[in-house]
């Protein structure tokens, strides 16, 4: 293990896991609002925002790994959703 690695408490692990279990809850019911409601796609697509400002309120700096990971996952249900394939 290297000398500078920072070692982290459970609390400040229990808090990730909390973090990151809310912000899956959040995707997936975002991802079936999207899914299984008439609505325009400009008003899909603020969802879409939303999730990731919110996601990047929980995890400061990481609007990246969000770009990577859902991001695309959000893009691909749009699209099948609104006949853009």
């Amino acid at each position: 293990m290297e000398q500078n690695q920072r070692k982290y408490t459970d609390a400040e692990i229990k808090e990730e896991d909390k973090k990151i279990r809310h912000l899956r809850r959040l995707v997936d019911f975002s991802f079936a609002l999207i899914a299984q409601t008439p609505m325009p796609i400009d008003e899909a697509q603020a969802v879409v925002q939303g999730v990731k400002k919110h996601a990047v309120n929980l995890f400061p700096g990481k609007e990246a790994t969000f770009d990577l990971v859902y991001t695309p996952r959000f893009r691909r249900l749009i699209a099948e959703k609104y006949s853009l394939l």
